[in-house]
């Protein structure tokens, strides 16, 4: 079983251009859709058209739209009820695979509401192989929150292993030992080691041109500061795994990028699958890249299915 907590989750709504984005012009939508999202949610939802077990937990009125899409979807959820509506995001998608996103920063949760969701998912969590604590945090909730939780989950010896994908100041607090797993992408894991944006996007270029050094060299100085495993994603690169085991690098298989947005969601609930399932390490990695290639391969916010998947096409080197 894979719990998700997506504290902060969205409806999100897909505006298709039928050419590029024209700033100040007016442009008529090729198409539209909305679609229930936050990171958790959509590591939920590729997990459920997996066939495994899934439940997300996320703060989310009766009657919300998202929950009305999850149910649509069949996706196990447990909402705790706010009082007021969930944001909305907006994606505007190019004919070229270019995405634009406009995101809106949440409402502030009640204390109330806080601690209800903690405790469901302290409740929730029990015999659970992975929590995955997912998105951004919702303004009025402290950076260190998740990591907070994190040690409230590991004072239990029946507690899941604990996986992070946040980013920021939200992300550096969570790096933290107990948690078993950091998915930074690579501008986040530039941050993690004290580098800046470039540095990440230096991560990406070097790595499609062979040289996987500088953002290897990253990953396992965060590994070693953690503990953690770190599945670093690399756009279209691919994506680095470090573990205590050794470190593998994964390039996805040629594909016509539609839309980026939930790639990383998508690899994250890949390697979540695979690790439920006894994979190996390299295992892991290669369904993850799959899964990440598949949802870019996607359009919107669509989530991938095992028959979307290229798994014979990724290619795992040992490092």
């Amino acid at each position: 079983m894979i719990v998700t907590l997506t504290v902060n989750p969205s409806l999100d709504r897909l505006v298709t251009l039928g050419g590029p984005l024209r700033r100040g012009a007016v442009q008529r939508a090729g198409g539209t859709a909305a679609d229930p999202g936050g990171k958790g949610v959509n590591v939920s939802r590729v997990v459920h058209a997996a066939g495994a077990g899934t439940v997300a937990v996320l703060p989310a009125d009766q009657g919300d739209p998202l929950l009305v899409g999850l149910a649509r979807l069949g996706v196990p959820a447990i909402p705790v009820p706010v009082g007021h509506e969930v944001r909305s995001n907006i994606t505007v998608a190019e004919p070229d695979g270019t995405t634009t996103k406009l995101n809106a920063p949440g409402m502030p949760l009640a204390l109330e509401a806080v601690r209800a969701l903690e405790d469901v998912v302290v409740s929730v969590a029990d015999g659970a192989d992975w929590l995955a604590l997912c998105g951004s945090l919702p303004p009025g909730l402290p950076d260190d929150w998740y990591a907070r939780l994190a040690r409230r989950l590991g004072a239990r010896s029946d507690g899941p292993l604990l996986a992070v994908d946040t980013s920021g100041a939200a992300l550096a607090a969570s790096a933290i030992p107990g948690v078993a797993l950091l998915k930074p992408n690579s501008e986040e894991l530039a941050e993690l080691v004290g580098l800046g944006a470039d540095a990440g996007a230096a991560f990406e270029s070097r790595a499609a041109a062979g040289d996987l050094a500088p953002a290897r060299a990253a990953a396992e100085e965060l590994h070693r500061a953690t503990g953690a495993t770190v599945l670093a994603t690399l756009g279209a690169a691919g994506a680095l795994l470090v573990t205590a085991d050794g470190a593998w690098a994964a390039v996805p298989p040629p594909i016509a990028v539609r839309s980026t947005v939930g790639a990383g969601d998508s690899a994250l609930a890949g390697y979540l699958i695979a690790h439920t399932r006894g994979a190996t390490p390299p295992e892991r990695l290669s369904l993850a890249v799959a899964y990440g290639a598949a949802a870019a391969a996607q359009p919107g916010t669509r989530a991938p299915r095992p028959e979307d998947l290229a798994v014979a096409g990724v290619q795992v080197t040992t490092l």
